[in-house]
Order: structure tokens, then sequence, then C-alpha cells
């Protein structure tokens, strides 16, 4: 089981208390973006193996919505912070490349299949 500390109430929560809400740090497509790029943002999503940053809601404590960075491999949680950010912080990027020293930030930010952020 899933357990993330609610970087907002500090409260240690198990999956079954939380909400999942997709991809985080998502690039939306723009109000004037042709059908082939509304389309790339609304279903053809990556799926990577390994890393992988996701939205959460705390909907049975402090209800906010906020980020987690995991391994879909493992399930090893490496740690949330605010869905107020651009991007992960530091020291989760840290202790990622501390276990994947050939890991990168851009293969991780869930992109349209085959398309650029």
């Amino acid at each position: 089981m899933l357990t993330f500390k609610c970087p907002y109430c500090g409260v240690q929560a198990d999956e079954t208390e939380l909400a999942a809400g997709g991809a985080a740090h998502l690039s939306r497509a723009l109000p004037d973006s042709d059908d082939a790029a509304f389309e790339a943002y609304l279903f053809h999503r990556a799926n990577p193996r390994g890393v992988h940053f996701e939205r959460w809601r705390h909907s049975n404590g402090c209800t906010k919505w906020f980020h987690a960075a995991r391994d879909t491999m493992t399930l090893e949680v490496y740690g949330t912070y605010p869905a107020q950010t651009f991007g992960p912080p530091d020291e989760i990027i840290a202790k990622i490349r501390a276990r994947h020293p050939n890991w990168t930030l851009d293969a991780a930010i869930a992109t349209p299949a085959g398309g650029a952020a």
C-alpha cells in the first residue's frame, strides 16, 4: 500500500485516504491549439516505467491537492510537495538521482506520447 505525507497538514496517509488525480506537471493545450494538439493532450499520455510525478488529493483530510514523486516499479515514494509548483523541489530530485544516477527529469514529466512538453 502506498503512503504519502501531506505537505500541507503533515498527516501520513495511505492511498485509501487520498484520491489519485493523474499525472502532474502536464503541458496543457492552449485555447488556440489545433485539434491534433488537443487530442494529444487529452488522450495520448506517456506511461513511464520508473519515476513518475502524480497529483493526489487528501480527500479524507485537509482536502488539498499535492504532487508526489514515486517509482511505479518499486512503489517507493521519494516525497510530496505542494501542487502550486512548476516542478519538483531540488531535495526530491536529489533523492531520485541518489537511487537512479542516470535518471533525467525530462523522462519523468508526463508528456503526450511521442510529443513534446
